[in-house]
């Protein structure tokens, strides 16, 4: 393995245009082990903004650690105007634990920006914060659906602001949520820094997908070339972004065998029947109906269901 070097702070000015790869010094482990945050940075030749690319808060969703890797890979630094950073993994004992939470089983996108007279978590996430993300002009942070869920590749953005509604709207996605409140996410923290910052929703968890990785990278690829950091036109949408103004979960109130109808992105209809439970012997216990028009975000795909699991992801339809 290749001796990368370690940083305790992001100075992009002091580097030298090129391509850097660092670890970060964040956090010790109960051993006194320092716990390194990798940090990647393609440097221009000329001024501009700083852009970065972040993935796996959760360390279950791993297509943005490719479209980190791959992004990276392909941005030419040498006709650069200003910075790229990439930061392939976010919460570095979650992805080593397979486990979706930080190891005092806090959700890192749920604390943001932490506290550094906090807890475990809340050091680490406000570390996070300080040390990397407030050096970012713009961000884009890269997830997937979680554990037994699947997900389109969809968009959740302040689309009030005008700089983040077109940052949303490059990413030619499927679906386009407006999602304004501060939330204790890593977006919402970045903006009240102000950051211009996007949630990009890359697919399902605990796998690689060809297709949302590349779909992912050309979204990122499209901000640098709406922002003119590089050269080239702006890749158009086959067909135009589904815009919803809100969203929320359906659950299920008994629990039992799980089956859940409708694909992602399907436009679903009032009182139509979206879900099914059964007890163990196969009888039906419950049916679900949709509440209200709407389109498929997300959906569980896992069988098993508790009372109180997740059926599917509502995302309301609007006309912008």
């Amino acid at each position: 393995m290749a001796n990368y070097k370690i940083i305790h702070d992001l100075d992009i000015e002091s580097m030298e245009p090129g391509v850097h790869h660092f670890f970060m010094d964040l956090v010790a482990n109960g051993i006194g082990q320092d716990i390194h945050v990798p940090v990647m940075v393609a440097k221009g030749t000329e001024p501009g903004p700083c852009m970065g690319v972040t993935a796996v808060v959760h360390g279950n969703e791993l297509n943005g650690l490719r479209v980190v890797q791959q992004l990276m890979q392909k941005v030419d630094w040498q006709e650069l105007k200003g910075t790229v950073v990439g930061v392939p993994v976010v919460n570095v004992p979650a992805i080593l634990n397979q486990q979706r939470r930080f190891n005092d089983d806090e959700d890192l996108n749920r604390i943001m920006p932490g506290r550094e007279d906090g807890n475990m978590s809340d050091v680490y996430a406000a570390r996070v914060m300080n040390r990397i993300i407030a050096k970012f002009d713009y961000l884009i942070d890269l997830h997937t659906a979680s554990f037994g869920r699947i997900n389109s590749f969809y968009i959740r953005a302040n689309m009030k602001n005008d700089v983040q509604r077109k940052m949303a709207e490059l990413q030619n996605a499927d679906i386009i949520l407006n999602n304004e409140g501060a939330d204790g996410t890593l977006r919402s923290a970045a903006s009240d820094l102000g950051i211009h910052a996007i949630t990009l929703e890359v697919g399902d968890p605990n796998r690689f997908q060809k297709g949302m990785i590349r779909s992912g990278i050309e979204g990122v690829f499209n901000v640098l070339r709406h922002l003119q950091m590089i050269k080239g036109a702006v890749e158009q949408a086959d067909e135009e972004a589904v815009f919803c103004g809100s969203s929320y979960w359906l659950y299920a109130d008994r629990g039992g065998i799980l089956e859940v109808y409708p694909d992602i992105t399907e436009v679903v209809r009032k009182g139509e029947k979206v879900a099914t439970i059964r007890d163990v012997f196969g009888a039906v216990v419950r049916e679900y109906f949709c509440p209200e028009d709407g389109i498929v975000i997300g959906k569980s795909t896992h069988p098993v269901g508790q009372t109180g699991s997740r059926i599917l992801h509502l995302g309301i339809i609007e006309n912008e």
